[in-house]
């Protein structure tokens, strides 16, 4: 009954793993600015995946690049805000409030694709933002937000318009080719944003470059992973998995020493709820057709 296929087994070693990612980066941010902290890890990410696909790169096409660009500049202004909420927020907080692109994502469709969310698009919202409220920092269960929670929020948001862009371009490009392309615009956008924002290039230290290397790698290998499971994996059965991410960046926050307060965990709780309703489809029976007298 709970049996888990191979590639539903290697689409919760993928989650988990993410979800160790929250700790290393917010690590990583005593010894680094966010910018060159986001440029190296997508650069070596986006290198290995040209590495990996080099034989599909040839066929790059003017609309693959444009499709790549554009999804890597999204990416970028995610894990960017992210990165940059890690420096002053816990990695528990961090991984629950990232979760929150889920619901954010059928609000941006509406926004700009005028499609209106469903009922339980709706209910996950309402779930994700009281969990979000609960899990707002020491003032929990206000509405003041700390900058580090705000800049988190809106790297969610940022990654909701990532995965649309992705579903915009999805049956007209090579995952391949566009994913090898994504990940090098953002680390490169990353990099030449640092002197316009004024950040240098912080003093070498082994734990930032361990940090950036393994999560450069890890980045490559979830990308090609997520790609070879899903194929025979349905998006709501994939979607219920990847909701274990915040969970795992809670244990891991957990053991590293994060203590949330008891109302936080209860949003934290709210907001996974919300993760897992905003993705409930219910299948509409048809209409019997009445039998003529």
């Amino acid at each position: 009954m709970f049996a888990l296929s191979r590639q539903e087994i290697a689409l919760v070693l993928v989650t988990m793993l993410w979800g160790s990612t929250f700790l290393i980066i917010h690590i990583a941010m005593q010894h680094s600015g966010p910018l060159f902290f986001v440029g190296l890890r997508f650069t070596i990410a986006g290198a290995m995946s040209m590495l990996l696909f080099r034989k599909h790169m040839a066929g790059l096409t003017r609309h693959e690049a444009g499709a790549g660009i554009a999804i890597g500049c999204a990416l970028f202004l995610g894990y960017y805000l992210q990165t940059v909420g890690l420096r002053t927020i816990s990695s528990s907080q961090s991984a629950f409030i990232t979760a929150l692109y889920v619901p954010i994502v059928p609000l941006l469709q509406w926004a700009v694709q005028k499609r209106p969310p469903g009922l339980m698009s709706w209910v996950g919202v309402t779930l994700a933002f009281a969990g979000l409220v609960l899990l707002a920092g020491p003032q929990a269960g206000s509405l003041h937000f700390s900058p580090g929670e705000i800049a988190t929020l809106a790297g969610a948001a940022a990654i909701a318009a990532e995965i649309i862009l992705i579903g915009h371009f999805a049956q007209s490009v090579d995952s391949r080719r566009v994913t090898a392309v994504q990940l090098l615009t953002a680390g490169l956008v990353s990099f030449a944003l640092m002197p316009v924002l004024g950040e240098g290039v912080p003093a070498f230290s082994r734990l930032w470059a361990g940090a950036a290397i393994g999560l450069g790698l890890a980045s490559a290998v979830i990308q090609l992973t997520m790609n070879w499971a899903q194929k025979s994996v349905s998006p709501t059965r994939a979607t219920v998995i990847y909701a274990g991410e915040p969970v795992w960046g809670g244990i891991v926050g957990r053991l590293a020493g994060d203590r949330l307060p008891a109302l936080a965990l209860v949003g934290a709780a709210l907001i996974v709820a919300g993760v897992l309703a905003s993705e409930v489809k219910f299948k509409r029976k048809p209409k019997r057709k009445l039998r003529e007298a």
